[in-house]
């Protein structure tokens, strides 16, 4: 299984990377782990989008949907040969999400994704087994586990503290986890509840699962990713901060 970092940045895509996006391969199957701003051009170094096998989004804040809406245009005109349509598996109100906006008073989505509605369980997509689980964040958003020839990586997509997560990603090879937040202090606020970790509360349900290593991701600009990473360190040696282009093999 290798793991490709197409976009990193929380929030919003920023000047060295797009929003969340994540590509997994495995057996020439090329699964696409959401889809924010700024994305699609940064994956067609990795693969063509037109032809990818699939796409999953764990939820519709724009940071990890809204380039599902440039890929809809590129498949519709683009003048080469049609591909069939791709499977798009999200929360419940994809479809809506995606006409909204990307095709306004649009009424279908069928001649580019066919598509299904996620919800906690196990499905199998072509080599993976994927499984979900519902987090702690404020619209409906799902962390899933994608297992093939026994090797593990989890995707915590958005969260706050979520037990659910660590059942979820115990004993994974690799946890990818977000990490927007930042400790309190004396510059620092408290941070609000149920919607975020921090890269301390990362690595504590890291440890917690007992996974092999810890990927920090989805930190937005406005934070310092080097202080991030030293309050991951603090509670587990093994981890590190993720680039757009980076690329992990498991």
């Amino acid at each position: 299984m290798k793991l490709t970092v197409v976009g990193c940045s929380g929030s919003g895509p920023g000047p060295d990377s797009p929003a969340s996006c994540y590509l997994v391969e495995h057996d020439g199957f090329r699964l696409v782990l959401d889809l924010g701003n700024g994305a699609l051009g940064p994956l067609r170094r990795y693969a063509d989008p037109r032809t990818v096998d699939a796409l999953v989004l764990s939820h519709l804040h724009s940071d990890h949907c809204l380039d599902t809406c440039a890929l809809l245009v590129l498949h519709r005109f683009h003048p080469g040969p049609r591909p069939v349509p791709i499977r798009l598996l999200g929360p419940p109100g994809t479809t809506e999400r995606i006409l909204a906006a990307g095709d306004p008073g649009g009424r279908d989505l069928s001649d580019v994704f066919t598509v299904a509605e996620l919800s906690a369980g196990t499905r199998r997509l072509g080599p993976f087994e994927l499984t979900w689980a519902r987090t702690n964040h404020p619209i409906e958003t799902y962390a899933v586990r994608l297992t093939a020839a026994g090797r593990s990586l989890t995707y915590s997509a958005d969260t706050g503290d979520c037990p659910a997560l660590v059942e979820l990603a115990r004993g994974s090879d690799l946890l990818l986890c977000e990490a927007s937040f930042q400790e309190p202090g004396p510059r620092q606020p408290a941070n609000p509840p149920d919607l975020h970790l921090s890269g301390r509360g990362a690595a504590e349900h890291a440890a917690a699962a007992g996974v092999g290593g810890l990927l920090l991701t989805h930190i937005p600009l406005w934070q310092d990713s080097a202080r991030t990473l030293a309050e991951a360190a603090e509670i587990l040696d093994r981890c590190e901060l993720v680039r757009s282009g980076s690329t992990y093999e498991l």
